[in-house]
């Protein structure tokens, strides 16, 4: 009978989780030791949720094949006029036509 998990595995579980604790933990120990937050770090941690976003996204746009670019362009001038929720709603609509019509 073989192991459930293997032991290198469970230990990149491990370090993935470490590594991922010791960033959040050092970030926010870094910003509190701080008296006051320097532009160019402010312009900085601005600048993330852009830069998140854009990998995520990008990649899709990338590989995703028609219906997902077009969808995405959808979603963005969508976006633009209506907040979230419509903006989710109406491209989730997209996305099923579209995949349904292109097959």
């Amino acid at each position: 009978m073989e192991t459930f998990f293997h032991t290198q595995t469970l230990l990149i579980i491990a370090a993935g989780a470490i590594a991922t604790y010791l960033t959040r933990i050092g970030g926010y120990v870094f910003i509190t030791r701080m008296k006051r937050i320097p532009p160019r770090v402010e312009a900085a941690l601005n600048a993330v949720p852009a830069a998140v976003l854009t990998t995520l996204v990008a990649p899709a746009a990338v590989t995703g094949g028609l219906d997902v670019s077009l969808t995405l362009l959808v979603a963005l001038v969508v976006g633009l006029r209506l907040s979230v929720l419509p903006m989710l709603a109406i491209g989730w609509i997209v996305v099923m036509t579209l995949r349904h019509v292109i097959g």
